[in-house]
């Protein structure tokens, strides 16, 4: 007779091809229910936080819901940072955990429901009558919100015979928006009349735009009003067109381009929340700038904003497409008065740092000549990751991943590498981690090593130190000592878990990378690039950030 367990495993497994996570007395029945009944994978991570880390990287990267498990009591507190990222990202996934019995909990029990709800995220309890059902809801109300879920199986319950398993229906996710038939009524007008007459035109996507499928149509949008593009940080790869497309905006755009997006009379964004990174902590447009944002937020999401439109990015593209050629406006030529080529160029670096430690700039040029063009970058959190941003092109918003970006956390790179190698099979994974949250991370450098294996490469931008507090902090007085991290070989780690581990002190060396590419994926290792980087050279979106203290 099927077990509770297996009741959750059969069921997960028909919406769900992979789980993540590690083994523990609180999930091993669910886990072996999977292996047994099931042909869903499962990947084994080396620390519970990694396992929703993967689920969350592989969704980022697929589009595909995935699955995380953990035990219960220690297992379950070790996921809750990269649960709140997940939160904070509106990240789909389902985390499966043991619980504590029906009985109470014991003396190692916590209230893993109320953590769970401090986090932001729903927990669905299944019993031995409707675990399948239970399953499926959780699914559905992951879908509908964009939320993670959490799916807890009490210790007492996971082997209670529970009945023939039932066939599990699709869930019915409700559409993600409500159906806005006016797109705003007046304002929508507004922002037609606004494009029609516009002499500087200018076109911000973000990530909800291309999770919208608009790139399309606000392609098509920039061809009739003429308009330069440019995206967030995570919308990068929106726009088809180089020829006006200024790329990424924001404290990692280049200067050049900066500049003509603060020359736009008119300005409309589409599917981004306009956060201050992306802002410029309020300087990305000039005062005079009339700023539109269409999204699917219940109001605007910045204060410079003068006209909002609640809706879907595509169709409230395809109306203002619409509208423009109904009423025969001419395209503005303001691009083709601008070398936008040149705008977008960032500073190429010099060989040392002012510290005589190689200029990250240089190296992050280098890689990307190097780097395999069917790539996915993956990110940590840190002072580094504006090179990766600033440097790296990626073909679409899918292939740039900043895992813990969303709630500000580091620590959650390694563990990214085998959720996205899972979701992209043929793509090379390309890591950017810093020292600090690569040694977080570290028991989850295995987990990339032998996921990835041949396809996976991680750049360890290495300066000694935690670069963020160092330039925050160590800038005010503040002591240095606590900011500061022994010189790690991460070169020799790596080695050490079957990787190909190079360090890296100048530009020259990176022809490792070059010999490295040239070789199929079957036939090399993980490679790991341990960057010696001179923490001395500043990231530009840092030194606004240093600006406002």
């Amino acid at each position: 007779m099927p077990s509770v367990s297996a009741h959750v495993a059969t069921t997960l497994a028909r919406f769900v091809d992979t789980v993540f996570g590690v083994m523990g007395n609180g999930n091993a029945y669910f886990l072996d229910a999977l292996d047994r009944d099931t042909t869903a994978g499962f990947v084994a991570v080396r620390h519970e936080a990694a396992g929703v880390v993967a689920a969350d990287a592989h969704f980022r990267a697929s589009g595909r819901i995935a699955a995380a498990t953990a035990t219960y009591g220690a297992g379950f507190t070790n996921t809750l940072t990269a649960l709140a990222e997940a939160v904070q990202a509106r990240t789909p996934l389902v985390l499966i955990v043991g619980d504590e019995p029906t009985s109470g909990p014991r003396p190692w029990g916590v209230d893993q429901i109320a953590l769970a709800s401090a986090v932001g995220a729903r927990t669905y309890t299944v019993g031995h009558r409707d675990a399948a059902a239970t399953v499926v809801i959780a699914l559905e109300h992951a879908r509908t919100y964009r939320l993670p879920v959490v799916l807890g199986i009490p210790y007492d319950v996971a082997t209670r015979e529970a009945g023939a398993i039932p066939v599990a229906f699709e869930p019915e996710s409700v559409p993600e928006h409500p159906a806005l038939t006016s797109f705003g009524g007046g304002v929508l007008a507004t922002l037609v009349d606004a494009l029609a007459s516009a002499e500087r035109p200018v076109l911000l996507g973000g990530r909800g735009a291309w999770l919208a499928g608009a790139g399309p149509l606000l392609d098509e949008l920039a061809a009739v009003t003429g308009a330069l593009t440019a995206t967030t940080a995570l919308g990068r790869g929106l726009f088809s067109d180089p020829r006006s497309d200024l790329g990424v905006a924001g404290g990692f755009g280049a200067p050049g381009a900066m500049g003509l997006v603060a020359e736009a009379d008119v300005a409309v964004v589409f599917g981004a929340g306009l956060n201050q990174f992306t802002m410029r902590f309020g300087e990305l447009f000039s005062p005079g700038t009339r700023l539109f944002q269409v999204d699917l937020s219940p109001t605007a999401t910045h204060p410079n904003v003068g006209g909002y439109v609640r809706g879907d990015a595509a169709e409230v593209a395809a109306e203002i497409v619409r509208r423009l050629r109904e009423r025969g406006a001419a395209p503005s030529r303001w691009r083709e008065s601008v070398d936008v080529e040149a705008a977008r160029r960032q500073e190429t670096g010099d060989d040392r740092g002012p510290d005589g430690r190689m200029d990250p700039r240089a190296a992050a040029v280098r890689i990307a000549e190097l780097l395999p063009q069917d790539r996915v970058v993956v990110s940590d959190g840190g002072h580094f990751l504006g090179w990766p941003n600033m440097y790296w092109p990626v073909a679409s918003p899918d292939r740039m991943i900043m895992v813990g970006t969303a709630y500000q956390s580091i620590g959650l790179g390694f563990p990214s590498v085998p959720g996205a190698a899972v979701a992209r099979p043929d793509s090379t994974i390309v890591l950017a981690t810093g020292d600090g949250g690569g040694l977080m991370a570290l028991a989850d450098l295995e987990t990339a090593v032998r996921v990835a294996g041949g396809r996976g490469i991680a750049t360890v931008w290495n300066d000694a130190q935690y670069g963020a507090e160092v330039l925050n902090y160590g800038r005010k007085g503040l002591a240095r000592e606590p900011m500061l991290i022994p010189e790690i070989d991460f070169a020799a780690v790596a080695s050490g878990l079957g990787a190909q581990g190079i360090v890296v002190r100048e530009v020259g060396d990176l022809d490792a990378l070059a010999a490295w590419t040239s070789r199929r994926a079957e036939e090399r290792p993980f490679l790991l690039l341990d960057l010696r980087v001179s923490g001395a050279v500043i990231a530009p979106y840092w030194e606004e950030i240093a600006r406002l203290g």
